[in-house]
């Protein structure tokens, strides 16, 4: 338990980032540092958003085969999501209902879960098919066992999951985002690699990052920096699940821009770029011709876990260049990322120091205000009771 100066720290970081976004845009500024660098304030996030808002797992292409599952966390509850005989999706708890070990570990096929202590087994559909010796114990009974199903709902070839029984579901609160992206197919892009990573930053500094395209010319200097022109972009108002971003470009990439085969794209959207903030930790590149995602989860303040993945549009998978372009983006995408680390990686640094305070947004981070609106307001819903 919290002591009672902490609970007034924390409520004074709560208080000073309600104020904060109750600026006009015109007059933003960024978060207090405290939000970056305060456990009692994670300890509210989790609460608030992390065990109540719908959080994505990653692309359905990926669940091939009956057995394909693929593991994640939703808050402190670790959960799993796989395909059944019928190649129906089935998320569910991934703790033993035994002694409560971890079932499945990253991704892979199983015919069963079996449990890595003590070998008690369950189908597809989480029901108990077998628990050695336990025949010797009278009270018992295997066919009481099933691990709890947790909710997952598939978008734009997106899985997500909520322990929010009562969440709007997921097409619901990102309707006004298909209006903007239909014209791209998202659903149909084909996943192409996927790696997972954790590094030393708060999980907000990195969504943020993301999130706006002002540090492109100089943390970005040696690579995609050159190539950026922020007079081309446009940052609209944000939604209230969601934020987004343009940018139309001639690519240095072919998969870069619409293929000549691509028929739902006309005009400048054949060489529009999208940037997709899906709150509060799905963040999507969304191109013509290929996308690449982050999945954030927190490890306390200082630690965030990445999912790394991408691939491509229908129309490039089949094109006999397409992995040649592939290989070569997944080139610059690993050394912007290491750029985005180091870049990251300082900020938090940075919001520690005693006489750090946050200075005005820019006109390009107008993304970054309405993720603190988002944040504030799921956090003062939740000292409401109305969350």
């Amino acid at each position: 338990m919290a002591s009672p100066a902490r609970t007034i720290a924390v409520q004074a970081l709560v208080d000073a980032l309600q104020t904060g976004c109750e600026r006009p845009f015109s007059d933003a500024h960024a978060m207090p540092p405290g939000v970056y660098t305060s456990p009692e304030f994670l300890a509210l996030e989790e609460h608030a958003i992390f065990e109540r808002e719908w959080q994505c797992i990653g692309r359905a292409s990926t669940l091939k085969a009956p057995g394909d599952y693929m593991t994640a966390r939703i808050g402190a509850q670790p959960v799993v999501i796989l395909r059944d005989e019928q190649m129906q999706l089935k998320a569910m708890s991934n703790v033993c209902l035994h002694r409560m070990s971890v079932l499945l570990e990253g991704r892979g096929n199983v015919r069963r879960i079996v449990c890595p202590y003590h070998a008690w087994n369950y189908s597809l559909d989480g029901a108990l098919q077998g628990a050695p010796l336990m025949d010797r114990q009278a009270g018992f009974c295997k066919e009481s066992y099933r691990l709890p199903a947790v909710r997952c709902e598939e978008w734009q070839g997106w899985l997500y999951v909520t322990l929010d029984e009562n969440a709007p579901p997921v097409r619901t609160q990102l309707a006004a985002l298909d209006e903007l992206i239909g014209a791209y197919g998202m659903s149909d892009y084909i996943e192409t690699f996927h790696e997972e990573h954790v590094w030393n930053t708060n999980w907000k500094i990195l969504a943020e990052n993301f999130m706006e395209s002002y540090h492109l010319p100089m943390l970005h200097r040696a690579t995609v920096g050159p190539h950026s022109r922020l007079d081309e972009m446009e940052c609209p108002p944000g939604h209230p699940a969601f934020n987004y971003h343009w940018i139309t470009k001639e690519a240095s990439l072919p998969i870069g821009n619409a293929h000549p085969d691509n028929s739902r794209l006309t005009g400048h959207w054949r060489k529009t770029t999208a940037l997709l903030a899906i709150y509060p930790t799905h963040l999507v590149t969304l191109t013509p011709g290929y996308f690449w995602y982050l999945v954030l989860q927190p490890q306390g303040v200082d630690h965030v876990h990445i999912r790394f993945g991408g691939g491509l549009a229908p129309e490039f998978i089949a094109d006999p260049e397409a992995n040649a372009h592939m290989t070569t983006l997944k080139k610059l995408l690993d050394e912007v990322n290491a750029e985005d680390k180091r870049g990251v990686e300082t900020v938090f640094r940075g919001v520690h120091a005693p006489l750090a305070k946050p200075g005005h947004l820019s006109y390009l981070e107008r993304p970054n205000y309405d993720f603190a609106r988002y944040i504030a307001s799921k956090l003062v819903a939740m000292q409401a009771g109305t969350h």
